[in-house]
């Protein structure tokens, strides 16, 4: 990708998985800091899927851990499955396990969805309560994440937001239960209007698998993929990748 390209976009290519997962994990406690010093908080959203897996053992580490002050640090969950808690595909349990029960973090301080697989339609609309209530804003204001952490799909999908899903449409709501088709399953995930009025939106990708799709992502048309309706309209923007999935640009 040409220099002034990658600086237009806000992209950030590391040697390997490790160098990305480390300097993410930098990036989370720069923004936490800045975000609790100028606010008195961080509200992060986070995001399942393997890539992100090292970013969270890493931000549990010690001596990372440690220079964050997690009694002033909310989290919230950008998009789930609908499967039990208990479930290995749980997006909350795996973040759960990697992290959160690593961390000096008070459970009040987490966010969880409730009984995604029984009833996706009334958890998503608790939840969509749940963040409400949280942010305490006025009917027609939207929440604003200081740390909306982002994946990348094969198919360009980020969150639950797949190509043909109903959610994409979706300029209202913040939480939504999102039919895809293509994998014949219901979804829970942050819209648009959400996702897109965060302070700082990354995503976080690597494998040569999705080289192809990032790079039509990112230098192809507009409005192809769910991932390029994400806009950092309040704020920034940053694509965190290593060299594998960054081989096509």
């Amino acid at each position: 990708m040409q220099s002034s390209l990658m600086e237009k976009k806000n992209v950030s290519v590391f040697e390997n998985y490790d160098a990305l997962v480390n300097a993410t994990a930098e990036l989370f406690v720069k923004l936490g800091e800045e975000a609790i010093k100028g606010r008195g908080g961080y509200v992060v959203s986070l995001s399942g899927g393997s890539t992100p897996k090292g970013f969270y053992a890493r931000l549990a580490d010690k001596e990372v851990a440690s220079r964050l002050d997690w009694s002033k640090i909310f989290v919230f969950f950008g998009d789930e499955r609908t499967v039990a808690y208990t479930s290995p595909e749980s997006n909350q349990r795996m973040i759960t396990e990697s992290l959160l029960s690593k961390v000096p973090l008070s459970r009040e301080n987490v966010f969880a969805l409730s009984d995604p697989d029984m009833d996706p339609k009334a958890t998503a609309i608790d939840y969509e309560r749940t963040m409400r209530e949280f942010f305490g804003l006025d009917s027609g204001e939207l929440p604003q994440f200081d740390f909306m952490l982002l994946g990348l799909g094969e198919d360009g999908h980020t969150a639950s937001l797949f190509p043909g899903s109903p959610a994409l449409a979706e300029t209202q709501r913040w939480f939504v239960d999102n039919k895809v088709e293509k994998l014949n399953t219901t979804r829970l995930t942050t819209t648009y209007p959400v996702i897109n009025n965060s302070r700082n939106i990354i995503f976080l990708a690597s494998g040569k698998a999705k080289a192809a799709v990032l790079k039509d992502v990112l230098t192809g048309p507009e409005g192809k993929y769910p991932s390029q309706n994400v806009k950092a309209e309040k704020g920034k923007l940053y694509w965190y990748l290593d060299k594998e999935i960054a081989a096509d640009l």
